[in-house]
């Protein structure tokens, strides 16, 4: 933010911008009357806090810091921050991570978390200042643009359920913009006889649709650049976790289709071990991702043309995906075993959507024939 009267505060226990100048604010913030004229934006490094205790952190903090006036405030846990900025406005992203990619077998890797997934979270959230006058309508619109822009971008990155549940369950955004300073001065402000209708702003001069696609393409380019920076990437084992699907249980489901051999425990790892080995192979991974991906768009209902809810017969594709696993891992002769899998449904292939059943059901027989070869 390239302007003397800014001053940007970060310390261990948070983050102010403040302008003497002030700034009229919209925002989602807790201590935040929602449209708001302000000295300081105070973001503080704090988990969860009532209204009340986060009203104390923030008297704390500025007292801290030497600030003094009007302020809204927010809490965020762990904060990190970077600012992008362009001709007429800057972002400043705020975001946290309780997501780390660990290490699970073969070169595969899971997405985990420390705290578990029901307490986990993603958190990005912005704030853009706008150098220029505008009135609170305006800010308003380009409000709802910013949290309508984030959303889709999050949305099209058809993230495992898990992850995305855990995304921006505590964000926050707050939309700046520069006020006239012979209009809006301390004692105004102060005695709250600001007078918002009789302001000359500067929308009439804006080209709207233009400013509208600067501040989308700043927004997005700001998620990516938090993706990049946390290093956060996905692979076929979080979207079996999504699934709900542990390399156990394919397991227990490979041998209950087993007779006449003794189910040893070296034998149950031989399996563990191929499942793993056949997830490494890129053609396994599509044809599994093949399946995922259409039963996520057929069970929410985005292809008119296409209603599962029955598992109606005509549908053979399931099978056909099936085939080409089985198929892909040990040849031919794993076909006629998916063809047992395919109707028994074993373990916990029984009760999956109509598209991912069958492709488990070739993962595990693909596998089982596989270690029998050897």
């Amino acid at each position: 933010m390239d302007n003397n009267n800014f001053k940007l505060i970060s310390t261990d226990e948070g983050v102010a911008i403040n302008n003497k100048e002030f700034f009229l604010t919209i925002s989602d913030l807790a201590l935040s009357e929602g449209v708001d004229i302000v000295e300081t934006i105070n973001i503080l490094n704090s988990d969860s806090l009532t209204e009340e205790e986060l009203l104390e952190s923030s008297e704390k903090f500025n007292k801290d810091n030497n600030i003094e006036g009007t302020y809204i405030s927010q809490n965020f846990k762990d904060i990190s921050l970077f600012e992008n900025s362009y001709k007429d406005f800057d972002v400043l992203t705020f975001f946290s991570n309780d997501v780390i990619l660990e290490e699970f077998s073969q070169g595969l890797k899971v997405a985990n978390s420390p705290c578990g997934f029901e307490e986990a979270e993603i958190n990005i959230s912005h704030i853009v200042y706008i150098n220029k006058v505008l009135s609170p309508k305006t800010l308003l619109k380009l409000y709802k643009i910013i949290i309508s822009i984030k959303s889709q971008f999050f949305e099209s990155l058809r993230l495992p359920l898990h992850i995305k549940n855990i995304i921006n369950k505590d964000d926050f955004c707050v939309l700046a913009s520069k006020i006239d300073p012979n209009t809006f001065n301390e004692d105004n402000v102060y005695n709250n006889s600001v007078d918002m209708g009789n302001i000359e702003y500067d929308d009439l001069g804006m080209e709207f649709s233009e400013f509208k696609t600067l501040i989308e393409d700043a927004i997005i380019i700001s998620c990516e650049d938090v993706i990049e920076k946390l290093e956060l990437s996905f692979g076929i084992l979080d979207y079996f976790v999504s699934e709900g699907i542990l390399i156990g249980d394919l397991v227990e489901a490979g041998f209950e289709l087993c007779e006449g051999i003794e189910v040893t425990d070296e034998l149950k790892d031989k399996l563990y071990q191929q499942i793993l080995k056949s997830l490494t192979d890129i053609n396994v991974i599509a044809l599994l991702m093949a399946a995922i991906r259409t039963e996520e768009d057929f069970s929410n209902g985005r292809l008119r043309e296409v209603d599962v809810s029955e598992d109606p017969a005509y549908l053979y594709t399931d099978e056909v995906l099936g085939m080409a696993i089985s198929n892909q891992i040990a040849g031919t002769k794993a076909i006629f075993n998916f063809t047992r899998y395919d109707k028994a449904k074993p373990g916990i292939i029984y009760g999956l959507g109509p598209m991912v059943d069958d492709i488990f059901a070739g993962l595990i027989a693909g596998s089982m024939s596989k270690i029998f070869e050897e």
